[in-house]
């Protein structure tokens, strides 16, 4: 399946959830929000969230700074 992460293009395999998609691109579950779609999904769906073909992610990670 094809998805879009921040705006590039992926490949993943049938069944992904959105938990498996973040630990498998390294990226770490903390200090970060997701929306798929335009749609912000809580952290504790996203064990159970199924991903689809054409699904848009956008992951945001906290920066501090000043």
């Amino acid at each position: 399946m094809k998805i879009i992460i921040n705006k590039k293009e992926s490949e993943i395999a049938k069944d992904t959830t959105l938990a498996e998609l973040i630990r498998d691109n390294n990226m770490t579950m903390t200090g970060i929000a997701v929306a798929i779609n335009g749609k912000v999904v809580r952290r504790g769906e996203w064990e159970t969230t199924l991903l689809s073909d054409g699904m848009e992610i956008t992951v945001i990670s906290a920066v501090c700074g000043g």
